[in-house]
């Protein structure tokens, strides 16, 4: 079998991309021939056509496709190499956090707040659901991913997690008129309208919990898997929220929202999420520090 090497990789990559022969090895400085013999080169080593022709162009094969997601994953790595083990004394360094779209702005501002400013540091901040977010991680696209969901794990399993925070929640709601008479937390639960996460979060499943002990069937008004959303809904008066308060800080420091009662024995997490790696970036080491420094 003919050894791979990244020069053919990097050719089948931009034929992939442009779509053909001809523009590729424009943007490449080569002849069409030449590029067309280091692809069937690749083609042979691989044992499998990478192309195949549609009209004018040409388009992968399912071999290509296989082989052009195993490309970029390789060329991320060298990428990542060659940042990690060149001297960056004077150039920027970047941090690439993944971030589970529903996780709390205010705790992620929180903790990327001592490189937030920084002249050296470049954080690159993406947002998404839990699978593609690991999926990200396992491909080198993010160096740390950020979640409020403790991935599953087994004995093959490369994550490392860290538990960053603990948070408090709270019954969260806009202010009751002055000459309301307090209501126990029973009673609000039972008779007021509730924005509450959706069924499948960690954080409802504590608040099922309570409820059915307290022997209540609440009024639910919304179920949002968005706490940024929960949070607009709770100051546009939709109900009380079940919510930590960091995620409504501001509006608590403001007086739109008051913490109506702290829900004793319910929490939520949040996660940083790693993998074992043999050149890790120093920034995540850096800021996981600092944030235990300040937190802990």
């Amino acid at each position: 079998m003919t050894t791979l090497n990244l020069h053919h990789l990097r050719l089948f990559r931009a034929v992939a991309r442009d779509g053909t022969l001809t523009g590729a090895a424009r943007a490449l400085n080569l002849s069409q021939s030449a590029v067309s013999t280091q692809i069937k080169v690749l083609e042979a080593a691989l044992g499998h056509d990478l192309f195949e022709r549609r009209g004018r162009g040409i388009t992968l094969t399912e071999a290509g496709r296989i082989a052009l997601d195993h490309a970029d994953a390789i060329f991320r790595t060298v990428d990542d190499l060659s940042a990690t083990l060149r001297d960056t004394g004077t150039t920027r360094r970047a941090l690439r956090i993944g971030a589970l779209a529903t996780l709390s702005r205010n705790f992620q501002i929180g903790l990327l707040k001592p490189l937030i400013g920084r002249p050296d540091v470049e954080v690159v901040l993406r947002s998404g659901s839990q699978a593609e977010l690991l999926r990200g991680l396992e491909a080198l696209s993010f160096d740390m991913v950020l979640t409020n969901l403790v991935p599953a794990r087994d004995a093959t399993s490369r994550y490392l997690i860290r538990n960053l925070s603990e948070q408090p929640v709270s019954l969260i709601g806009t202010p009751p008129p002055p000459d309301r008479v307090p209501r126990p937390l029973a009673d609000l639960l039972a008779e007021e309208p509730l924005i509450l996460p959706t069924p499948e979060s960690a954080l409802r499943a504590s608040f099922d919990a309570l409820v059915e002990r307290l022997g209540i069937v609440p009024r639910i008004a919304v179920e949002a898997d968005d706490m940024a959303m929960m949070r607009l809904l709770a100051r546009a008066n939709a109900g009380l929220a079940v919510l930590p308060p960091i995620v409504v800080r501001d509006e608590l420091a403001a007086g739109s929202l008051v913490e109506l009662f702290r829900l004793d024995g319910i929490t939520e997490g949040f996660f940083a999420v790693t993998l074992q790696r043999r050149f890790p970036n120093p920034l995540v080491g850096e800021l996981l520090e600092a944030f235990s420094l300040d937190h802990g």
